[in-house]
């Protein structure tokens, strides 16, 4: 049996998009996952970043959810150290009422940006070392438990919004595990640690309410084609794109120089990033698809398409699911 499939949409802006576009893509992908037979679509805060839309999950998600009738939606994840655990306990605590029976909140704790914008946004480096025990807060606003007396989530309180544990190490393999809490490792771009922490977070699981036994997430990069070759153009368009990752903010570079980049010394951190990557025809990705299922030993896929265009990555969410799920 195939497993669950769900959608990381990594909410891109394209060059040649205005965001206004990059957003009614994202609605149209949600709507694509739906109507294939995906289990959730989840989207990842990140601040500062031109091509990336999704610096306010909670909104984003409201929008999609007023656009899509039955899928999960969810945050993959909010990076709570730069919030308050009471205001993300009273945001996705309205969307529950809102959507109810849809809505997950996956929680990390990097920053999701970088150090000159963490100061902008107010927050204290520090903020990442009480993690733990503000997912500990949280949990008692939604579950209606409060751990400051007197304080509540209105909306919120008594919603029970699952929680998600985010990671790519052995830190949010073991919180997750010693919270009783699902697990979701982001191979999709950081593979080196997922069978120790998969492992860890195994062994060490403590059942909660929320959660009897293990349930572990894993993410694959995905795109899926029509044709072989085009796959691979689409794929190689994707990884020029993240040289810029390497080169001061706005240096311009042409295909030549980004392939020469990425064959050199300095562009094997960002082809490891790739490591688990499925790219080609429907028959192929499906052969990689389960491959990766039973190398990284997961409950749950969530797959980030990784086309460079909206329609590249509809075409891949169809393809994928019908290869795969059927």
């Amino acid at each position: 049996m195939p497993l669950p499939i769900s959608v990381l949409d990594l909410a891109t802006v394209g060059r040649d998009q205005t965001v206004a576009e990059g957003l009614a893509g994202i609605v149209a992908l949600a709507q694509k996952a739906e109507e294939t037979g995906y289990r959730r679509v989840w989207y990842a805060e990140h601040h500062n970043m031109a091509s990336i839309a999704s610096s306010a999950p909670a909104v984003l998600i409201a929008h999609v959810g007023a656009h899509t009738k039955t899928i999960r939606l969810g945050s993959g994840g909010v990076m709570l150290p730069n919030h308050s655990p009471l205001v993300i306990a009273e945001q996705y605590g309205t969307l529950a009422e809102l959507y109810p029976g849809r809505i997950d909140l996956g929680l990390g704790r990097a920053p999701g940006t970088d150090q000159t914008t963490l100061r902008a946004l107010r927050r204290d480096p520090s903020s990442a070392e009480s993690f733990p025990q503000d997912v500990v807060e949280l949990h008692g606003y939604l579950s209606g438990n409060t751990q400051i007396k007197g304080v509540n989530a209105y909306p919120g309180k008594g919603t029970d919004v699952p929680l998600y544990m985010l990671g790519s190490s052995l830190f949010g393999a073991k919180l997750a595990a010693a919270l009783g809490l699902p697990y979701a490792f982001a191979s999709h771009f950081a593979p080196a640690a997922l069978h120790d922490a998969v492992a860890a977070y195994r062994r060490e699981f403590t059942p909660s309410a929320q959660l009897a036994e293990p349930y572990v997430m894993t993410a694959l990069n995905v795109v899926a084609a029509d044709d072989q070759a085009d796959a691979e153009r689409q794929f190689q368009e994707v990884m020029r794109s993240r040289v810029a990752l390497l080169l001061p903010p706005g240096t311009e570079f042409t295909d030549e120089q980004a392939d020469a980049l990425l064959a050199a010394p300095q562009g094997r951190h960002l082809q490891q990033m790739a490591t688990y990557t499925a790219v080609g025809t429907p028959d192929r990705v499906r052969e990689q698809v389960a491959e990766f299922a039973e190398h990284s030993k997961a409950d749950e896929l969530i797959i980030a398409h990784q086309s460079p265009t909206v329609e590249g990555r509809l075409r891949s969410t169809e393809l994928l699911a019908e290869a795969y799920l059927t």
